[in-house]
């Protein structure tokens, strides 16, 4: 078991940028996919992003330029830069590993002028 907690989440304008992290309890190394996703009130789970153990990043399509994943092994951290933000983006974000299929509790992002 990993236990995982995100971090950095909050209330920012359109157009604005955040930075999310999550922090593993245990090397991640193992771990081939690293993702974040997110669920709308109302809405289902959905993947904003993934990165391989070899670094391939896949994107969502709503977020395919504006959002950037990273991760750290070394650190056993993922990254997720969220810049150009819609409200549409207002979300509860989650990280997730595979190697023990983990969440974290989540972080709120909340898009509003």
């Amino acid at each position: 078991q990993v236990h995982l907690v995100e971090s950095g989440g909050g209330l920012v304008q359109p157009g604005g940028s955040l930075r999310l992290s999550c922090a593993a309890s245990r090397s991640i190394f193992l771990s081939f996919v690293m993702g974040w996703y997110r669920q709308a009130p109302g809405k289902q789970r959905e993947l904003v992003a993934s990165i391989t153990n070899g670094g391939r990043a896949n994107y969502a399509g709503f977020v395919k330029g504006r959002f950037t994943i990273s991760r750290d092994d070394a650190k056993n951290t993922v990254n997720l830069q969220m810049n150009s933000l819609k409200p549409e983006d207002t979300a509860v974000y989650y990280c997730h590993e595979d190697a023990y299929n983990s969440w974290g509790q989540g972080t709120q992002v909340t898009v509003s002028s």
